[in-house]
């Protein structure tokens, strides 16, 4: 099991995950060899040991790009610079999609740890009537 970091643009990491190591070769690209690595996305559960994740949920990086440059690299609650995460606006486990910038956006830890105890589950089906009622009636979903 490895952790990966990828670099987003100068000056910018982030960190991808953990993967489990499948394989990895060594390629000759005609002037030297490379070391090819093969990673599949792994989560680690209290209970259940490593358990595999779908590649769906990982935010590409060009979504990543996208929600940098429009936040311009801060928290987008509180303006701060340092320590930022990629947030889903709608979490994944609640139905919230990765690959779209529409549904991420950056937080600071600080931001994005006090939001965790807002998300509230709500049934499919009932969620559009929900929202609809909210901009008519002004009802705070949160």
């Amino acid at each position: 099991m490895v952790k990966v970091y990828e670099k987003i643009m100068s000056g910018v990491w982030c960190y991808k995950g953990v993967f489990q190591l499948v394989d990895a070769k060594i390629v000759h690209d005609g002037s030297r060899n490379v070391f090819k690595y093969y990673l599949h996305p792994v989560e680690k559960k209290l209970l259940q040991g490593v358990v595999d994740i779908p590649f769906t949920r990982m935010i590409p990086t060009q979504v990543k790009l996208q929600v940098w440059n429009r936040d311009k690299g801060c928290c987008v609650l509180c303006n701060e610079k340092k320590n930022l995460h990629f947030d889903h606006d709608i979490p994944y486990a609640k139905g919230g999609t990765s690959l779209s910038a529409n549904n991420v956006r950056i937080l600071c830890a600080k931001c994005n740890l006090s939001k965790s105890d807002k998300i509230m589950a709500i049934a499919p089906w009932f969620a559009p009537a929900l929202l609809a009622a909210s901009h008519t009636h002004r009802i705070n979903l949160v």
